[in-house]
Order: C-alpha cells, then sequence, then structure tokens
C-alpha cells in the first residue's frame, strides 16, 4: 500500500493482528476489498476519505493479515468483522463491499446491523441465482491473467502488471490474496448455498453499484441479488467492470457519498 503508507496502521481483534488502511475523519466507512491484487483502489479511498472515515482492513489471511485457525468460511470472516468493529467501538457505519468483499459484507448485514447505517454493495458475488447448469459467476481460477483483465476491467490494460518492478512485499501479498481467496470461495464455487434466503435481515439502505461491463458476473446477476434485499436499489456505474472503484474512482466515490447524504437526509425527515 505504498500510495496510503502512512496511513497504515495495525490493530488486534481476538488474538489476531489485523493491517488496515485508517484515513479521514467524519462517518466512518469500512471498506472490505476484493481480495484480488494488492491495490485496495488507493484513488478511490483518497477521495471517500475527504467526506468519510475511511478504514479498509487486509481480510484475515490476505495481503499482511494474518489468519488464525478458527477463520476457514466466509461466516467465519463476518463474525471476525463484528467483532473488529467491536473493538473499534465503531456507529452508524457505512459497510462497502467489493466482489469478494461484498459477500462478506451480506454476511455480516444478515447477522447484525447495529452499528451499520447503510450496506453498498459493489460487484457482489455471494448467491446463486440461476440453475445448477448456469454458471452465474465466470471461473477466475481457470483464468489465466489476461483472460481475468478481459473479463474483470472496460479496459483491460488498467489490470496489466510488471512483476518484475514490483516489490517483495507486493508480490507476496497478491499470492496470498489468490490462495486465500481460493481458501474461502473454491467450493461452493463464490457464494453460500444459504445466503439468498437470508437476505430479507438486511435492514439498512442498501445501494448496489455494478459496472456496465463486469463479465465476471453480469448486471442481470446483480439486480436479481438488489432483488432480496428490501428496499436496495440498483445502478450502473459505466466504463467499469468488475471493480469500478479501480476504473472509476471519481464516479464511485460520488455514487456511495450521495446515497449516503441523501438516505440520511430522508431519515432525519421522517423523524422528524
Amino acid at each position: 500500500m505504498p500510495e496510503l503508507a502512512g496511513h497504515v496502521v495495525q490493530t488486534n481483534v481476538r488474538g489476531t493482528a489485523v493491517e488496515m488502511l485508517d484515513l479521514g475523519s467524519g462517518p466512518p466507512m469500512l471498506f472490505l476489498n476484493a481480495g484480488i491484487g494488492t491495490d485496495p483502489g488507493t484513488a478511490t479511498l483518497n477521495r471517500l476519505a475527504q467526506r468519510l472515515r475511511a478504514i479498509a482492513p487486509s481480510h484475515p489471511g490476505f495481503g499482511a493479515t494474518e489468519r488464525p485457525p478458527w477463520i476457514t468460511t466466509v461466516d467465519d470472516l463476518s463474525y471476525f468483522y463484528l467483532d473488529l468493529l467491536d473493538e473499534l467501538d465503531l456507529n452508524q457505519v457505512i459497510l462497502v463491499g467489493v466482489s469478494f468483499g461484498a459477500w462478506v459484507a451480506a454476511e455480516i448485514a444478515i447477522k447484525c446491523t447495529t452499528r451499520l447505517s447503510h450496506l453498498v454493495m459493489v460487484d457482489a458475488v455471494g448467491i446463486k441465482v440461476g440453475d445448477r447448469e448456469t454458471r452465474d459467476i465466470a471461473d477466475v481460477f481457470a483464468m489465466s491473467e489476461d483472460e481475468f483483465n478481459a473479463a474483470a476491467f472496460a479496459n483491460p490494460s488498467v489490470g496489466a502488471k510488471n512483476y518484475k518492478s514490483m516489490s517483495e512485499a507486493d508480490l507476496l501479498a497478491t499470492a496470498r490474496n489468490r490462495e486465500a481467496l481460493a481458501r474461502f470461495a473454491w467450493s461452493p464455487y463464490m457464494h453460500d448455498p444459504k445466503l439468498r434466503n437470508r437476505l430479507h435481515r438486511i435492514d439498512v439502505p442498501t445501494l448496489f453499484l455494478w459496472g456496465a461491463q463486469d463479465r465476471i458476473v453480469s448486471a442481470d446477476y446483480g439486480r436479481r441479488y438488489c432483488a432480496a434485499v428490501p428496499g436496495a436499489r440498483f445502478e450502473l456505474i459505466d466504463h467499469a467492470g468488475h471493480l469500478p472503484h479501480i476504473e472509476q474512482p471519481g464516479v464511485f466515490a460520488e455514487r456511495i457519498v450521495d446515497f449516503v447524504e441523501e438516505r440520511s437526509v430522508l431519515r432525519s425527515a421522517e423523524a422528524s
């Protein structure tokens, strides 16, 4: 995380050391990243930190964060983050998840929203919407890097990496991220069979943001995911694929801030 190195901090959750970015001030936002690559979306986080306190941890087993033996599933990760919110004593949290991170965010929100104010699901995985013969989510583990970039980005060159110029720490983080993603999402592939029928429990304002050119999970998948969350809104971001916070950081940050401010105004009006 070189661009934001001064903001990298460590905290401890039930004996587990967690590396995370913590920058800006204002309403707290917990940003759960996609777990792919090493860039957490520094340009987006810088923009969001102008209005919010942006907290972006590395998931257990990813980046430089430890994975304790008891964390073996996405369900375990969701309880870990509920413990993190308790440890940091955060309230009225804007929970934002991208791809795999959105799956974790959904698992958090179906359990407890006491500390949450809003939920933003970005190109989320985590549920099955088609029949058993239909692949809802492209198999990222079967793709070459070029194939992944073509599917994940509107402009595939955005995802290109020069491994020879990467630091040893970033190379290690990249390898750990891929290994950990496979550990958590290999089988059943990228979803929890029980999650879809529990999404009705989410009771905070929810926004689904989707890259219009995402070829990992289609906009139709996103709309069906959104339909399972009461009152959720679905919006496309053009000129972006599976990781719109990387390709369109300005638009991405603006959509989140607009959603949070709009919903907060509506809540205040309803309360008065």
